[in-house]
């Protein structure tokens, strides 16, 4: 039984189709788990984009984190999901299994106490993540830099989710009708940024939390704005969400961070869509630090469509290798790799 609870959206019409996307690797998750895909009409279709950060992560970064795994006294700090991200020269678990130093942290923090316990290796903390990341990541460096610490280091493989935002919304082969924004990035951003999508590309956005009546209130509002032929930018999550966002942690990326272009799977080279350290903090580079070569990586795993999945051109399920020979078991792509991978919340909710 489909639910009637957009009926107080307006009547949608059998022949209206309404495709909108989270962008939101949690919302992914939620999205997943409450079933929401089972209950709304079939004319309105939740597709996943590029809300993962692990999964975003080009092939040619992850090649340059066991590149890094492998210099001499260097230990590997990393978030749990980058461990089992696979690549051509193997994955961080591999080579964690052949001795390399590398270790599991649940905050930035971790890495630098490790650092000051141990002063004789260099401590390198893989920074991936959108910009709910970015800003506790700056202050640990500020810390790092107070401290006088020479022992600690960032590869900062950041990304901005606004940039990714456009090249789908220009995307002539993406028929996007509206965009369910993530709340953990807006608290930090605001909603203003995404008045860019809204008033150019004619994108309906509404930024939701993560309870299913959040993200049903923001496809009611989004259904709304289509039945009125509006693209607004609307805040279905105010209990944590300000217009302003947060301008001290917004503060804390633009003092220690600078943009630059990136490279992101599935969506290619995207033009101001990833952060780099200024030059006063080159000295936390792990890039400059280690003189890693620049790693120039077009291939894709094979028979793995995991970057065509985080553009939305795809669902998890069209892929022939998914629930196959791609399990949260033994995962061939990343999207089934990381807790908030697409691929992975179809696998265990779907």
């Amino acid at each position: 039984m489909r639910s009637n609870s957009l009926t107080s959206a307006g009547t949608v019409k059998e022949t209206e189709v309404f495709t909108f996307m989270e962008v939101c690797g949690t919302h992914t998750v939620a999205i997943s788990r409450w079933g929401l895909r089972k209950i709304l009409r079939e004319n309105i279709r939740l597709i996943s984009g590029p809300g993962c950060p692990v999964c975003v992560t080009s092939q040619a970064d992850i090649d340059k984190t066991i590149l890094l795994a492998r210099k001499k006294n260097a230990i590997i700090t990393t978030f749990g999901d980058m461990l089992r991200v696979p690549s051509r020269l193997g994955s961080l678990e591999r080579e964690k299994a052949q001795g390399r130093d590398i270790r599991v942290v649940y905050s930035p923090l971790d890495a630098l106490k490790m650092a000051e316990d141990n002063p004789h290796k260099k401590i390198v903390f893989l920074g991936v993540g959108f910009e709910t990341t970015s800003p506790l990541i700056a202050s640990v460096i500020l810390t790092a830099k107070r401290k006088k610490i020479k022992n600690f280091f960032v590869l900062p493989l950041f990304k901005l989710i606004f940039p990714a935002l456009e090249f789908l919304s220009k995307a002539k082969d993406l028929n996007i009708d509206g965009f369910i924004c993530p709340g953990h990035v807006s608290v930090i951003t605001g909603s203003k940024p995404y008045e860019v999508i809204s008033k150019k590309y004619k994108k309906p956005c509404v930024i939701t939390g993560f309870e299913a009546e959040d993200i049903i209130e923001g496809i009611i509002k989004l259904v709304r704005q289509k039945k009125k032929k509006v693209s607004r930018v609307e805040i279905a999550y105010k209990r944590a969400v300000k217009s302003g966002g947060n301008t001290k942690a917004k503060e804390l990326i633009k003092k220690v961070f600078k943009v630059n272009d990136s490279f992101w799977r599935g969506l290619g080279l995207i033009k101001k869509s990833g952060l780099v350290l200024r030059e006063e903090f080159k000295g936390f580079s792990a890039e400059e630090e280690f003189k890693l070569r620049e790693v120039k990586s077009s291939y894709e795993l094979k028979g793995c469509i995991c970057g065509e999945i985080l553009k939305g051109k795809f669902k998890p399920s069209d892929c022939k290798l998914f629930g196959k020979v791609c399990t949260p078991q033994k995962p061939v792509g990343p999207c089934m790799v990381s807790s908030e991978g697409a691929c992975s919340a179809y696998y265990k909710y779907e």
